[in-house]
């Protein structure tokens, strides 16, 4: 079940970085209004930071694991 949780989350990381990619690409063009270009940038923040607290989340995972394991032995 953790392992099927990890993947999603994995997944959902890997796409968040994947939009904030696609939103930078938006924001580069100079076409864009700056109320287009306001709008861009919050949402690209707003995917950096749920990427990054699902990074966090992982790490902290992996470091309880870890320390598990090392108090098992």
């Amino acid at each position: 079940m953790q392992e099927e949780r990890a993947k999603q989350d994995e997944q959902s990381f890997e796409q968040k970085i994947a939009h904030a990619k696609e939103i930078l690409e938006k924001l580069m063009d100079p076409e864009i209004t700056l109320s287009q270009s306001v709008t861009y940038y919050k949402e690209g923040i707003r995917e950096l930071q749920e990427a990054t607290r699902l990074l966090e989340n992982a790490k902290l995972e992996f470091e309880t694991y870890t320390k598990d394991e090392k108090e098992q032995t």
